[in-house]
């Protein structure tokens, strides 16, 4: 699916759950939402699997793996009302650029839309007060080697 097409299944369904959210706020014992955490944690190992993928020049898996990072912002902004949508929405750019990148097969262009995505990620982070999550671009295939723990000097 395009990334306009995407964007606007997003719209669409904002609307459509905003009946639906008010189940949300009180879930009943049948139905499961999952915590944000644990929908940011599949982003993490998303966006990790993706850099791999592309570090591999696996641009089918690549492809694969952005469709669910895509999937994972979706969920986590349609199930909780506290993230702006425009947090998501801003993450286009980066996102068709990474796309971009994907079908044409090019890594340096891939690296560079990665980044621009992994910075998306973290100007989320900074908005929603949770700056001392910070992503980036991993520098090897070890687990959770996307993200930065030790803690951002104070401004």
């Amino acid at each position: 699916m395009k990334l306009r097409a995407w964007m606007l299944a997003l719209a669409g369904l904002g609307a459509a759950t905003a009946v639906a959210a008010q189940d949300l706020k009180s879930p009943s014992a049948d139905q499961y939402v999952p915590r944000l955490g644990d929908i940011m944690s599949a982003a993490q190992t998303r966006h990790q699997k993706l850099w791999l993928a592309g570090k591999a020049q696996n641009w089918e898996l690549a492809a694969y793996e952005l469709r669910q990072l895509k999937a994972s912002l979706i969920e986590a902004a349609v199930l909780y009302s506290g993230i702006p949508v425009s947090n998501v929405t801003t993450l286009e750019p980066s996102l068709q650029s990474t796309s971009d990148a994907i079908d044409a097969k090019d890594g340096r262009k891939f690296a560079k839309a990665l980044g621009d995505l992994t910075e998306g990620c973290n100007g989320c982070h900074r908005s929603m007060k949770r700056s001392f999550v910070v992503m980036k671009v991993p520098s090897d295939p070890q687990p959770f080697a996307n993200q930065q723990f030790a803690p951002q000097a104070r401004p």
